[in-house]
Parts: C-alpha cells; structure tokens; sequence
C-alpha cells in the first residue's frame, strides 16, 4: 500500500486536530518603555572594566513588591557620592512618590522591595572616628532597610570592625555582589566580595556570604551558611533564595573554576564543579560580567526547588593540576578566544543536573559537560538570566562581531552588534530561536513581573564595545528606560535541545521546520511506507496510538507536502485536506532517523486545551518499554490514565525555505493547515507532537532521537 492510498483509507470519522507546541521568542515578545523613569539626580550608565577598562553597564537595581504595587530602581549618582532609590509605577514604568537618598553610599549593589518598604545593600566609608576602619575612608558593605514612607528602619554594617575577623578585617571597595531575601527563611543574605585590611590576608581578596535576619536586621553567623572567606580572587558571584538556609550560591575563583558552593561556601571539592575555566589572578573571562556584574545569572523556577544559571565561556581544552591547589584540582587552557554563553540546570540548590566539569589532569575536553546556547565567532557578554515560571527562563546576552581579544582571561572588544534573548525551557533546552536587539539592553536586575512578564532597566543611548570606557562620550542620564519580554505575544515554535557540547549542532546544521498535516482515525492498526524520493509527498509519517485504559481510541498520521500545490485526497466518506505551501523542495534530501535506545530524549507536557501557549507542564509522561529492533515506544501519563505510543519512520526532504518558526508558522496560518514541527540536525532530530486525547487534554511532546 502506498502513503498516498494510506492516507485516503484513513480519512474519516474524526476531524483533523490541532497541533500546539512550545513556543519561542518572536519580534513582538518585546516591548520597551523609553525614557519613561526622570530620575532625580543624574546617572552615569559606564563603568570600567577591571584591567582592561572595556565599557560596562553599570548596574541599576530594580525590584517589585510582592503585591505588584510597588516597584524601586535603585541607582548610584554620576558624581559618586550617593546611592537613590526611586518607587517606580510597575505598569507606567514612571516615578512615584520621593527618591530616598542614602548619602555617601558608593554602589548600588542590591534591591529588595516589600510591601512595606526596601532593603538595599551598598557600601560606604565608617563614620570618621570609627576604631580599626579601613585607611582611606575604603567602603564597607552595609544593608540598609527603609519603610514606604522613606525612613530607615534599621542599618547594619556586613564589613569593618566587629565582624567576622577570622581572616582578619574586611571592607568592600567593590561589592559585585547581589542581595535575596526569603521569606520563609526569615532571612536576607548578602554574597559580596571582601578584602582584608588586617591579619593574615591583608591586601588579598576574597569573598563573604552574610545572613542577616529580616526582623531585627542583626548579623547571624549560621554554621554552613556563612562564609567569611569563600573563593579566594572571587571574579564573579550569583546567588538566589532558597526556602531554608544555605541559600544557593556559585562562584567563580582565579584558579580555574566555576563552582556550585551552597555546601561549603568555598572554592573545593566539597561543592560542584560547574565549569572549568582558563584564570589569571584575578580574571576569569567575566563570566557573570566582571566590574558591575554578578546579578541576574542565577534564578529559581517558581514553586520548584530547580535553579537555572547563564555565563559566558571560552571553554576548556587541556586541563594540567593546579600545584598551588593541590591534587583534585586543575587549570585550563582557552577552546576558543571568544566567549560562548553557557547554561546550568541544578535540581536543587547543591545538585547539577548532568555531568561535573572534568578533574582529569590531561583531559583535552575540560568542557564536554557544558550545554552550550550560542555556538558561533561572536563574542558574548552580559549574560544573565531570569524565569518566567516554573517551565521556562529567559537567557540573554551581547554579541560583538570579528571579536578583538587583546586578553586571554578578561574581555573583548569590538562592534557591538545586539542584545539577544533566548527561550530556554526547565531542563536546559533551547526553545526556538533567539530574537535580537540593537537598542535595548539588559543593565539591572531581571524581575519577574505578576503577569508573567521579565522586565529589566536600562538607559537608551548608543551602545560601543569597540574601545575602553575612558575613549567614549558618555553622557549622563536623567531618564531610565524599561524593556519588556512576555511569552503571551511569542508564537508557537519547536523546542531545540542543546544538551552538551558533543550534541550541539553547528551553525552550518542548522535546523530547519517541516509543515505537517495531521489527521485521525479509529483505525488501530495500519501499515507504512517510506520514500526516498526527495519531491515525494510522503515526507514523514508518524503514527501515534492513543490509548484510554485498555481501549485504543485513534491512531493519527503525520504527512507533510513539499508542492507549491498538493492535495490529498480522500475516500468518498471523508473529507479532503488541502495544503498551499509557499515553499518549493528545490532543497530536499531523504534523512532517516531512527530513535536511540536510551531512556532520554522525551519530554511530554499536557494542559487543558482551552489555555494559552506555551503549555504548562503539569505531568511529564514517564517512560515505557522499547521494543528492540523497532521504533516504537510507550509513554504513560498516570494523572490522567492515558497512555500515548509514539513511532516515527522517516522524516525526509525537510525544506530549507522554512528556516524559522516565524517562516513555518506563516505557512500554516496561510493554508489553515495544523501543523506539526519536525526539526533535522546534523545529527539530532526533533518531533513535536500534540493530539487531542480522549481524556480531554492536549499533549505536547519532544522525540529527541
């Protein structure tokens, strides 16, 4: 029997269903907010880089109340002296109310806005006269805490005299930290880069995690919490809450690594790996951002106890022992002179998910482990991240075209062509592809607003990485901007996964989309065919078992048409499905792909179908038995008692012409079509599915192969 005659004994009884998938970024995701904040004193958005004096963001706070009245910018003013905090309208995006004014604070290092107020850490010098204060009037890091009304409720010093002085005293002429708060753990706590100023690690830098209860805004020292002299040259640092102390943190350290170090708080074996990375004292290629870094890299899926973290790489090569460390410990050399941005999922706050970063002195792929997001020459900086819920995250990141890297462990220069935002989804995996901007750009906090939208601060200016801060003609701002991304006004689109470096596809196997039809039947059992023809209609054909209890209630055929104009014809008792591609298969090639016997590769989400997209998951569809030498497989979803049985063919003749989900999605809403997404790589090929079920839900599924 042919596809064709196939597919015409299968056309009737029930009606074509609609396929959903999980959607990624397109151009309208992204709103911005121009000018819209007067600030009441001027701001200079420039700061130097460390060493090589590149141009940075310099950081803006921005938080939101949990009730969604309220949020604050808190910003540094362009002569130096003083930190602001400005209530800000959430929906306006404009001032509200008086700027508090903390005077002689030196950085705005983080913001926490309640419902009563804000929490702010900077630093600052002592007050003249203060015992044992750091020479030269050196800040030290303080958390202040204000009610609405503007007024100090409490002010506590995390540095100077009195203060954990295991390593001697501490002030912090530069914070590059970042400030959380848990309110079920009753706790703020602040991660923040130390140097002593006495005993026995005076001149040296390090850095401090700092616990202070949220009622009483005293200092606790909480026994594997606390860290007073965490990873010695800290480079970079992320933190984010969790519901009981430790909270989660990461480092990285001039020794050659990332490290997840909630247990520990250090830079050793007793925490986890995340990367290794080529170091000189005290630089680290900026992996969470360098000077005015360190905020917006780690964030937690909502009610979920899972952590996504972003930084930028240049991956590691041959990994030799680091002497000075000792045994267990190495040093890297560079993959690439660019960076790369990278990404980790942890399942909680002291587990990775996936591989450690390789402790083998010799190994030539100290970066295997890593699940890469950009892959390209461009050089990435400014990588941060934020969640939208407890399914999805925003990644985003500059790039730099033909990427000047004068500095093997620092940063590059060059023409700073746009700001990119990626749609990565809880386990890690790209979903569709990244959308760009040559105007916006990320330069405060990340906050997850109430209705599900990620908004950040910015100054709208032009942007240039192509020389040292000192070179530019920055002007000062008296206006802030805000930009916005939501997935309500993204379109459906296939989910890439990007599990490691050994899976990632290269540019030149990038993926392209397959419009598929799909129809249903109470047939249970039918026969397919493949073709190697490449201008064959029978593209690719997926049969889908759907079963409710023991009752096989429909199989569903998946055939995608490459013709400008192609019908497919139907029995007299069924109704014909027309498709009007507007693309041609001047491209197309015949792929078989066969599915791997491993237990991954398959991630099911269901949601009632009346919802938005993209699919929440509620359920993920556990795994059955694979039949050896087949291509089928089961899936059993026991919230609902339905099961799902999956076998793909061939996937064949995918055409070129729809080289974006944008393209695809286009040509499905002109022929009225559902459509199926069918994604081909070099090596790695992706199937989406979504059947209406018989239980009444709608499945969404990826069939990684």
């Amino acid at each position: 029997m042919t596809p064709s005659s196939l597919l015409k004994s299968l056309l009737f009884v029930l009606p074509s269903v609609t396929i959903c998938t999980a959607a990624g970024l397109s151009s309208s995701s992204l709103e911005n907010h121009v000018d819209t904040l007067t600030l009441s004193k001027a701001f200079n958005p420039v700061e130097a880089a460390y060493w090589t004096g590149y141009p940075h963001h310099r950081r803006t706070n921005f938080a939101i109340s949990p009730d969604g009245k309220t949020a604050y910018l808190a910003y540094l003013d362009s002569d130096g002296e003083d930190v602001l905090v400005q209530p800000v309208d959430p929906t306006t995006f404009s001032a509200v109310g008086t700027s508090v004014t903390v005077t002689g604070a030196k950085e705005a290092g983080g913001l926490v806005a309640h419902d009563d107020g804000f929490a702010l850490l900077t630093n600052e010098a002592l007050p003249t006269g203060t015992t044992d204060a750091p020479a030269d009037s050196t800040p030290v890091a303080v958390l202040y805490r204000y009610d609405t009304s503007g007024e100090q409720v409490w002010k506590t010093f995390l540095g100077g005299p009195g203060v954990e002085e295991d390593f001697g005293l501490v002030a912090s002429p530069d914070l590059n930290g970042d400030l959380v708060y848990s309110e079920e753990a009753g706790y703020y706590a602040a991660y923040i880069v130390v140097t002593a100023y006495t005993g026995s690690a005076a001149g040296h830098y390090g850095d401090a995690v700092r616990y202070v209860d949220a009622s009483t805004g005293a200092l606790k020292t909480i026994s594997g919490a606390s860290s007073n002299w965490g990873c010695s040259h800290n480079t970079g640092i992320a933190i984010e809450a969790a519901d009981a102390v430790p909270f989660a943190t990461v480092c990285a350290e001039d020794q050659g690594a990332i490290w997840l170090n909630t247990k520990g708080q250090g830079m050793t074996t007793v925490g986890v790996k995340v990367s290794n990375e080529h170091t000189i004292n005290g630089g680290s290629g900026e992996v969470f951002g360098g000077m005015s870094g360190s905020y917006s890299a780690l964030a937690r899926f909502a009610d979920s106890s899972k952590y996504v973290l972003a930084w930028v790489s240049r991956g590691a090569t041959t990994l030799s022992e680091n002497t000075w460390m000792g045994s267990g410990y190495t040093k890297a050399e560079n993959r690439t002179a660019e960076r790369h941005v990278a990404i980790a999922v942890f399942s909680d706050k002291y587990t990775l998910v996936g591989s450690e970063a390789s402790s083998e002195v010799g190994d030539t792929d100290g970066d295997s482990q890593i699940n890469w997001v950009t892959t390209g020459p461009e050089d990435a900086s400014n990588a941060h991240v934020a969640v939208f819920d407890s399914d999805y995250a925003l990644v985003t990141w500059e790039e730099i075209t033909n990427p000047i890297c004068d500095f093997d462990a620092m940063g590059c220069r060059g023409q700073f062509s746009g700001t990119k935002f990626q749609l990565v989804g809880s386990d890690g995996s790209k979903v569709g592809s990244p959308i760009e901007s040559t105007d916006t750009y990320v330069a405060g906090d990340m906050v997850t607003m109430p209705d599900g939208r990620i908004c950040w601060p910015y100054i709208s200016m032009d942007w240039d990485l192509s020389k040292p801060a000192a070179s530019l003609d920055v002007a000062t701002s008296t206006k802030a901007s805000f930009a916005c991304i939501s997935l309500n006004g993204s379109s459906s689109a296939n989910t890439t996964s990007s599990s490691s470096a050994a899976s990632v596809v290269s540019p030149s196997a990038s993926s392209s989309l397959l419009q598929a039809e799909v129809t249903s039947s109470l047939v249970t059992e039918a026969e397919t065919t493949t073709t190697s023809a490449p201008t064959s209609t029978a593209l690719a054909s997926t049969e889908a078992s759907l079963v409710v209890g023991s009752t096989t209630v429909a199989s569903v055929f998946t055939t995608g048409e490459l013709a400008p104009s192609t019908s497919a014809s139907s029995s007299p008792d069924a109704a014909s499905t027309t498709t009007q591609a507007p693309y041609d298969n001047s491209s197309a090639s015949t792929t078989e792909w066969i599915p791997s016997t491993t237990s991954t590769g398959w991630k099911a989400h269901h949601r009632n179908s009346t919802l938005t997209h993209p699919p929440k998951p509620i359920t993920t569809w556990t795994r059955g038995s694979h039949v050896p030498g087949t291509a089928s497989f089961s899936w059993r979803n026991d919230t609902e008692a339905c099961t799902i049985s999956t076998k793909i063919v061939t996937v064949s003749a995918i055409p070129s012409a729809l080289s974006t989900p944008a393209k695809f999605l286009h040509a499905a809403a002109a022929t009225s079509q559902p459509a199926a997404v069918v994604t081909a790589g070099a090596d790695t090929a992706h199937v989406g599915l979504a059947v209406q079920l018989a239980c009444a839900v709608l499945v969404f599924g990826r069939f990684a192969m």
